[in-house]
């Protein structure tokens, strides 16, 4: 048995009302790693590049505003 079938039996047997506030507490918690992920990769200059690009993309006319 690996590390997550516990945690999936566990999941499969929660009420409507408590899979929901799962559901609810795991997006948020995906949300926060999501954003520490982004603020790492800012530090580390991981998404310079990419910025620099899209912006001199938009200044050159090859983007437009949505």
């Amino acid at each position: 048995m690996n590390e997550l079938e516990p945690i999936e039996q566990n999941i499969e047997s929660l009420s409507p009302r408590d899979l929901e506030k799962f559901r609810e507490w795991f997006i948020a918690f995906d949300w926060r790693l999501w954003d520490a992920k982004i603020e790492q990769d800012l530090k580390s200059g991981k998404l310079d590049k990419p910025i620099s690009e899209a912006k001199a993309d938009y200044e050159a006319g090859k983007a437009r505003e949505l």
